[in-house]
This record gives structure tokens, sequence and C-alpha cells, in this order.
């Protein structure tokens, strides 16, 4: 069987124990954060935890890499909080169905491979912006609700959320140095629960937030009306979902390839997440995404195979059917802490380090990329800006490098060497260069060192092939692509064109 179709590389050496202790250490980060989106949106606490079990099992097992974590993200969730106001749960779990078909649509056309545009400046403001809103949400647990108010925690109460919160960082930060066979993140997390319960400390636990305690997901079909007019409501959430959740999580997906020095499958990853959202529609999940936080997680505690992933959902499960009275008494400081040293390490430090060293326009890119993460929490939006951006930076660069040489040969014939793109940003300098009035009755324009690249050039060559035939001139074409010869039917009475095949650019996929 061909290795593409495999579901586990059984070549790989897989160290079961960091493995195992990495998925515990997951699944203890992923229980609050689920339950807070879930209860942000307006959602049944349940439905956040079974969506980080679905879409945990599905994507570990399925996706595009090992090592990456998936589960009820928060990037998705806020997509869907104003369809769950203005219409319900049930709307929800029908967009959420539909936009898992999108992804996987998506990852069968091999769109995935597009993430590789994203450029480095963009991927450094994601990143820094990520770890900033990773540490800011963490300061919501230093809330508590007094009389119906949501007030910031006061006098003894925040002194001990401090404390245990310092005590977690420092076992982070120290338990390294002594061993690494456990991870850092699940001793400081078991220290903690330890003091607490020793010692009787009161502290906010994980039940302060809501309940654990359910029973496997049950299926259940969308109860809503079928008809154009739900799919023209349920559908652009759907879209925006599926956008949402591929862009964090095929920019996840970058970010482990980096870590790891390996490489993941773009589109295989998209299927993997449409499959586990439109099991998330019918077995009452929020939908999910890649988490970038608890991936972090799973890596620094040693992971690199698809089992911890593995675990960390079924774990999840187990939690829900059985252990919600031991898991409900967790102390929320250690998640934080744990969820606070993953924002300072996960945040690109060394960016600081090349910043004089970078052009201003990717400074601006990575800062403004970082500021929008930060303010909208929209990482889709965040990314889109920013390639967008980066995108005109590159034209308007390309444009002012196009330049010509000319010659005359002995025969009389003026010939035009162009160098650099011909594309809409370049085509008015492109025409600067001719001088139609002064030419000799022919003349060879030479595209070897040149790529026509869009329908403003050719469009440009257009006008410019008439202005030389009003004065009975003849231009001849050389090394132009042949797609470019075909769109040149208006000017094929004066034009020779000597074709020769332009290369093929192509993404990698």
């Amino acid at each position: 069987m061909k290795k593409t179709f495999q579901l586990f590389d059984f070549t790989q050496k897989v160290n079961y124990k960091n493995e195992i202790l990495a998925g515990l250490t997951v699944a203890m980060t992923m229980i609050p954060e689920s339950l807070s989106f879930a209860i942000l949106a307006g959602f049944p606490p349940l439905v956040g935890l079974y969506a980080a079990f679905i879409a945990g099992l599905v994507t570990a097992i399925f996706g595009g890499r090992p090592g990456m974590i998936s589960g009820g993200a928060g990037a998705t969730v806020i997509v869907l909080i104003a369809l769950m106001k203005s219409h319900g749960i049930e709307y929800v779990f029908a967009a959420v169905a539909l936009g898992g078909i999108v992804q996987i649509a998506i990852g069968l056309f091999k769109l995935g491979k597009f993430i590789r545009l994203v450029p480095q400046p963009v991927m450094f403001g994601f990143v820094n912006g990520l770890a900033v809103v990773i540490f800011m949400s963490q300061l919501e647990q230093f809330k508590s609700i007094v009389n119906g108010q949501v007030a910031w925690l006061q006098g003894t109460p925040l002194y001990i959320m401090m404390g245990l919160v310092v005590l977690t960082i420092s076992i982070v930060l120290l338990f390294p140095k002594i061993t690494k066979t456990v991870p850092a993140s699940l001793v400081a997390i078991m220290v903690v629960f330890a003091l607490v319960i020793v010692f009787n400390i009161e502290t906010k636990t994980v039940e302060d937030i809501a309940s654990v305690q359910g029973g496997f997901p049950p299926f259940h079909i969308p109860n809503i009306p079928i008809s154009v007019e739900t799919f023209q409501i349920i559908f652009p959430y759907s879209v925006i979902v599926a956008a949402v959740g591929l862009t964090e999580g095929l920019l996840t997906l970058n970010l482990v390839d980096e870590i790891t020095g390996t490489r993941g499958n773009s589109n295989r990853e998209c299927i993997a997440q449409g499959s586990s959202n439109i099991l998330n529609g019918f077995f009452f999940g929020m939908g999910g995404c890649p988490m970038i936080a608890q991936t972090l997680v799973n890596l620094s505690a040693g992971s690199r195979a698809r089992l911890s992933g593995i675990i960390a959902a079924l774990t999840i499960l187990l939690i829900i059917l059985f252990g919600a009275p031991v898991i409900g008494k967790l102390p929320m400081a250690a998640l934080v802490g744990v969820m606070m040293m993953v924002a300072i390490t996960t945040f690109e430090w060394a960016s600081f380090k090349v910043i004089n060293k970078m052009p201003k326009h990717d400074i601006f890119v990575g800062i403004l990329v970082a500021v929008i993460t930060v303010l909208v929490h929209n990482l889709a939006l965040a990314v889109l800006i920013g390639v967008i951006i980066s995108a005109l930076v590159f034209a308007w660069e390309s444009a002012k490098r196009i330049r010509a040489r000319n010659f005359t040969d002995a025969n009389g014939v003026k010939h035009y060497e162009i160098y650099g793109p011909l594309f809409f940003g370049s085509v008015a300098n492109f025409m600067e260069k001719f001088d139609v009035a002064n030419d000799p009755n022919r003349i060879v324009i030479d595209f070897k060192e040149s790529r026509v690249a869009d329908m403003s050039a050719i469009e440009a060559l257009n006008n410019l092939t008439e202005k030389y035939s009003q004065l009975n001139k003849i231009v001849e074409l050389q090394h132009l692509s042949p797609d470019c010869r075909t769109l040149l039917k208006n000017a094929e009475g004066v034009i020779k064109v000597n074709v020769i095949e332009d290369p093929t650019y192509k993404v990698v996929s």
C-alpha cells in the first residue's frame, strides 16, 4: 500500500511515554478552553467538550501531520455567535456540517497547497499576535462574577491565584533542568493540584466554569427546515467557518513543519478537518479546527507522533463519562500558568533580532497582522490582509524592475530586449520604453528574459502593436508563450510570433 494512504507510519520510532504524557497534558489544557468558548457563544458546555473529542480524534488519526492537536477552537466559535443569537443552536450544527463539506471540497481540489504562499512577515505577525491573544485570554481567569457582574479578583483570592500561577510557571521553567523524562507542564499541573487538595486552598477550579459530566455524544440530525431560505442563512457562516478553520489549521501545520523540520500534507488536513466538522454537526459538537496553543503544548512535551492526539481525545471522552468529579477540582491557576508559558514560548522573540535587517514594508506587514490578530481575534482576516498587502508591495517593487535594452542590427531592424515581468503593475513603464514615431519599419521585441503575466500585459502589447501598425511598421514578438499568442488575435495580421514555451510556474503541493 502506498504511504499516501497509510494512516500511520509504522517505520517511525514512537516514544510511547512521551506520547501518552503529552496527550494527558493536552487534554488538561483543552477542557477549560473548550468550555470557556462554548459558554462564550451561548452553547451548552458539553457541546464544547464534544467538539474537542470529535475534532481531536478524527484529525489525530486522519490529519495532515502528526503532532497537531485539534479541538473546539475559539477562532471558529466566534464566527458562529451571531448565528446562535439569531437562529439558535440547530442552525449552528447545520452550518458546522456544511462548513465541513466546504473544507473537504477544498482538500479534494488540492487548494490547501496555496497556504504556502503566505509570506514570512505575515507568519511572524500571525504567531506574535496569537501569542499575545493566548496570554491576554488567560487574564480572563482572574475575574469572577459578583452580584451578577464580572469583576476582577481582589484581596486573598487574587493573591492565591497569582501565587499558584507563578508556581506553575516556575515549575515549567525549572523542572526540565532536573529531568526531561516527564513533561514539565504536566508536572506543574499535578503539583499545583496536589497543593490545593492537601492544604484545602480555596481557588477557582474547572467546575466553576461549567460541569464537564455527560454521556457519549448522541447522534442528532439538525432540526431545521430544508429550504433555499435556510441554505441562504447558513451558507455564509459555513464558508467563513471553513475559511477560518483552514487558515488557522494550515498555518499551524506550517508552524509545526518549521519546529519539527518535517513536511505535512495540507490537502489531507483539509479533508480531515472537514470530516471532523461534519461529525460535529451530527453529534452535538460546536465545530473546531487545529489549536495552536495546544499543539505547542504537545510539541513541547516531546510528542512527534499521532498517538498523543488520540490519547488527548480519548482522555476528554473518559473525563466526560467518568472523571468529571476529579477534573472539576482542577485549579484554573495551573492551567493558566501552563498557557501563559505557551504564549511566551510561542512569541517569535527572534523577530526583534532581525527587525533592523528586514525591509520596512515587511516590518509594517508583520506589525499590522499582529495588531489585527490581537484586536479582532479573526486570524483569517489578519492573514488575508497581510497577504494582500504583501502582494501589492511585491507588485509595486516588481513593476519598478522592468527595463529594456535596445539596439539596431546591420539590417536596420531594431531589437528591444525586455527584462522583468510584464503585468498590470509594470505596463505603464513598459510602454514608455518604445519610440514608436522614430523607430524603423521593423521591430523585434524579445521576451526571453521576461514573462507576459496577465490580461493587462496582453492589452498593453495589443495597444503597442496597433500604434506601430498605424504607421505601417511591422512588429515581431519573440519568445512569447502560446497562451499570449492566442490572446493577441486582434494583431495577428501584424505580429509574427516565434513560439518558445515559457516555463509554467506551479505551487508545490
